[in-house]
């Protein structure tokens, strides 16, 4: 496995972490605020595996694409990471 794809299953293995500590603290009724403050966290650290995924796919599956004369599905993917990304 390479170094960037164990960073990012280190990543998602600390979120599934941080997720069970979320059922937890709302089984003991933790206070909301507390709760909200650890839903944001989680929020963006799966931003940053997202951004890295992304980073990684414009790198080493549309910058090819391009090189190939493959524009027109280059676009189309920069296109759909942007509209999901915007969701």
């Amino acid at each position: 496995m390479n170094t960037s794809k164990q960073k990012l299953v280190r990543r998602l293995k600390i979120i599934e972490g941080q997720v069970r500590g979320l059922q937890e603290m709302l089984e003991n009724d933790t206070y909301c605020i507390d709760v909200i403050t650890q839903t944001s966290a989680i929020k963006q650290a799966l931003s940053g595996v997202e951004n890295a995924l992304m980073e990684n796919h414009l790198g080493t599956c549309v910058v090819p694409q391009m090189k190939k004369g493959q524009e027109k599905t280059a676009i189309q993917e920069i296109l759909k990471v942007y509209q999901l990304k915007r969701k």
